[in-house]
């Protein structure tokens, strides 16, 4: 009972610990022979490729040089690790701050970044450099020394005039070499000033002793050189103009341009060679009309300022250059109010200067061309007197500027070569702009006929040829010569003409009438007719009492010498005045 309480216990036990499970073992297969070879030590451990009999590893070689080429790789790792210490060691020693701050403790390590930078002064701004103060053009201008121009011109005796001329320029170019392009806007302050105020830029800052020594070695250059100047230095200015249109359009087109520092310099040196030799841009004119490259409205304040400076030379060559190249301009269909303005802006500049008039009065005619040619005052006429639905803000000041500028253009001895030759070119035009509509303009070009006729007495052969086919224009001119009678006749130094001119016109008349044409060309034919009666008959009334008055002339004096033969020159020459008048 006790034994088998004990087994009970010791398997109760065992379940236990078991947890209820059991081993089960095979009795037999334990008893098997196990064989004689002697088993692997599960233990030992190949190198892969190696035999199991112990021969040598087949990928022996092949891990040499896996491993030779790593250990290359990590010993060219090291040496550039090396190189990039040794580098950082050095470019620390060269910053002064870094050499003044260092330290070896490890608070000193904290305060500064991996950048090598304190951490204080990682936000400090960077240091601007300093600007080159600003020069100005009247700075630059006070310190040219006349003594330096004056050995510098001698220097250039020996050389080629027009190399000379370039530099003339390239003297001033160093001169004001200092000055940036923002100091000398000339582009804007050609475009946004009036003509008075750019009419001194930038002469207006050389002193008078260095214009004097520039002036007196300009006067002794040829008019070839100069005229070569003018249009090197203009080509130089319009290549700066189109740059600055390039850039303010945002072109990308490279435009070559010269130092933007040399500007001032070149406006200086031409504007001394145009007041100097005012004919040096007089010669140039025939080129700058012919090159495209000289003419569009954009160039035009460039090449009015260039006449200024010639005017304050020359007033007459001002006048020529406006009338020739200019007022042209205005008798195109594209000028823009701009142009127009700065156009009439020079021109009433220069009759406002002092003796204006009786200067180009006296100078009408230059080296045998008129200073307002007969194509240009009649683009004058027409827009002085244009149709009443044309008139433009500018038309007022053009009234302005008309009385003088025409008698410019009509000035000249009567009856000289010159006036016998533009008299019947005046004629062409005038005889035509009689005949349109606008009454204001058929009745200055009216005028203008009958003062061709008393220049030139082919005038009136001009006349009888067109006097059909321009009836209108004849009658608007017979119809002034008529109601002004007395304003004209005395004008005429012959009638004589004039008598015979009316005479065919009447004849004219009557066989027109009489073929019974049109009604509007029978009115007009009539109305002409009329006038032609009138003046006929002022040519005959005049004709008889100037007959009378040279009888009355003629006894009277044989009567006063009769009755006082000691009567003295003195007495003579009045009575002729009081005959005469």
């Amino acid at each position: 009972m006790e034994s088998v309480d004990l087994q009970e216990t010791t398997v109760a036990t065992a379940n236990h610990i078991d947890h209820g499970w059991q081993k089960v073992s095979y009795p037999k297969r334990q008893r098997k022979t196990k064989p004689n070879a002697q088993p692997e030590k599960p233990n030992l451990n190949r190198p892969n490729g190696t035999l199991s009999n112990g021969a040598p590893n087949v990928f022996r070689s092949l891990e040499q040089q896996s491993e030779d080429r790593r250990r290359r790789i990590f010993e060219a790792q090291k040496a550039y690790a090396s190189a990039a210490v040794d580098a950082n060691a050095k470019a620390k020693n060269n910053r002064s701050d870094l050499d003044d701050d260092y330290d070896d403790d490890d608070g000193d390590l904290e305060a500064v970044k991996p950048n090598g930078k304190p951490a204080e002064e990682e936000k400090k701004v960077k240091q601007k450099k300093p600007k080159k103060p600003k020069v100005t053009v009247a700075e630059a201008a006070a310190k040219i020394d006349p003594s330096d121009l004056s050995a510098y011109l001698a220097e250039l005796s020996g050389e080629q005039q027009e190399i000379q001329m370039q530099k003339f320029a390239n003297f001033y170019g160093k001169a004001f070499q200092e000055v940036v392009a923002g100091q000398f806007p000339w582009m804007k302050m050609f475009r946004e000033s009036t003509v008075i105020k750019i009419a001194d830029i930038p002469l207006s800052h050389i002193s008078d002793a260095v214009y004097k020594t520039s002036a007196d070695w300009i006067g002794k250059q040829s008019l070839e050189a100069l005229g070569f100047f003018v249009l090197w230095s203009l080509d130089i200015i319009l290549e700066d103009l189109l740059g600055q249109q390039a850039s303010a359009k945002g072109s990308k087109k490279t435009v070559q341009q010269t130092s933007s520092k040399s500007k001032v310099g070149i406006f200086v040196a031409l504007a001394m060679v145009l007041r100097r030799k005012p004919d040096a841009l007089f010669s140039v004119l025939p080129k700058l009309r012919e090159n495209s490259k000289y003419q569009g409205q954009d160039k035009l304040p460039v090449i009015v300022w260039m006449i200024i400076q010639a005017s304050q030379g020359d007033l007459a060559v001002g006048l020529y250059l406006w009338a020739h190249h200019l007022l042209p301009i205005v008798g195109g269909k594209n000028c823009n109010p701009q142009s127009r303005d700065l156009i009439l802006q020079l021109v009433e500049w220069i009759l406002s200067a002092s003796k204006a008039r009786s200067i180009l009065v006296n100078a009408a005619v230059r080296k045998g061309e008129r200073l307002v040619p007969p194509s240009s005052f009649e683009i004058l006429m027409r827009v002085t007197f244009p149709a009443s639905s044309a008139r433009v803000k500018a038309t007022e000041r053009f009234e302005c500027i008309y009385p003088i500028v025409k008698e410019v253009a009509l000035a000249g001895s009567h009856g000289s070569k010159a006036m016998r030759q533009v008299s019947p070119q005046i004629f062409n035009f005038a005889v035509k702009a009689a005949g349109e509509s606008s009454p204001e303009l058929s009745k200055e070009a009216a005028g203008i006929v009958i003062w061709c006729l008393n220049q030139n007495a082919d005038c009136y052969r001009l006349w009888e040829k067109v006097y059909v086919d321009n009836l209108e224009a004849s009658v608007a001119v017979l119809s002034r010569l008529s109601g002004e009678w007395k304003e004209h006749s005395v004008k005429f130094t012959t009638l004589d003409p004039l008598r015979e001119t009316i005479r065919n016109f009447r004849n004219k008349n009557e066989k027109a009438i009489i073929s019974g044409s049109d009604a509007n060309r029978q009115a007009l034919f009539r109305d002409a007719d009329k006038f032609c009666k009138h003046i006929s008959g002022k040519l005959s009334r005049g004709h008889g009492c100037m007959k009378t008055l040279a009888f009355v002339v003629v006894a009277f004096a044989v009567g006063a010498a009769v009755v006082s033969p000691n009567m003295d020159a003195w007495d003579w020459n009045k009575l002729s005045v009081v005959f005469s008048s």
